[in-house]
């Protein structure tokens, strides 16, 4: 099972590795971001606003955050512009953040019972499962973005987890 100081560490990596995406990214045109290039979700903006989605979902049950309004077919387009995705990333990085700086290990070995639109019905699932769930889904949809970046010749520095994060800065 995981603990507050994985999530911690997670939390840190995603952050990080959000923050050189969008950099990658912030170099291209808006019809670049935008054009549709066979990931998943179309392109890299789409892939990034689905990722921010997500996020808000998950945070949603895990620590009472505003609910989004669309669903999984609309998660493409959460956020259109880019400035404010830019900025809902930023922020809902540190709200991660401050998140996982609260999470106990009591919480993390207990469940989550929470009603899923995509399934059509009342789901349980052990918490720390779901925590996993969260990071795993970043980095899943991020490297769809990391490839589609790579492919228009952006770079992003390392995204190997340990020379990513700052082991000191975490005090690990």
């Amino acid at each position: 099972m995981i603990d507050p100081t994985w999530c911690r560490t997670m939390a840190a990596y995603n952050g990080e590795m959000n923050r050189r995406i969008m950099g990658a990214a912030d170099r291209l045109s808006d019809s670049q971001r935008r054009e549709h290039l066979g990931a998943f979700f179309g392109g890299i903006q789409a892939t990034l606003n689905h990722i921010l989605w997500a996020d808000h979902m998950w945070m949603h049950r895990f620590d009472g955050w505003e609910k989004p309004e669309i669903g999984i077919p609309g998660s493409p387009e959460f956020t259109p512009d880019w400035e404010a995705l830019h900025e809902a990333r930023a922020s809902t990085d540190h709200r991660i953040a401050d998140w996982a700086e609260r999470v106990t290990p009591e919480r993390l070995s207990g469940e989550l019972t929470w009603f899923s639109g995509a399934a059509q019905r009342e789901m349980r699932r052990p918490f720390w499962m779901l925590v996993t769930h969260m990071f795993n889904h970043q980095t899943h949809h991020r490297g769809q973005a990391h490839a589609l970046l790579t492919r228009m010749g952006q770079r992003t520095q390392a995204t190997d987890l340990p020379w990513v994060i700052d082991v000191e800065a975490l005090g690990l």
